[in-house]
């Protein structure tokens, strides 16, 4: 399975909403200007993430069941 594009592009895609999570729940827990001046972005950055991750996952499903 790891030689697999499509599982390679998801785990990537995952792994990246993962950090990107990350870096907003550290700078919502640390406060402060980084949190004022970047929280809304990270935000949105982490849901266009999980947008592509979602679509990936499901291209994934698809062509593994024949479609």
């Amino acid at each position: 399975m790891l030689h697999d594009p499509y599982f390679i592009a998801v785990a990537l895609a995952v792994a990246l909403v993962f950090v990107i999570l990350m870096v907003g729940v550290i700078g919502f827990g640390l406060g402060g200007d980084f949190n004022r001046k970047h929280s809304n972005r990270i935000m949105r950055y982490r849901l266009a993430a999980q947008a592509v991750a979602i679509v990936l996952i499901l291209l994934f499903v698809w062509v593994r069941r024949g479609g």
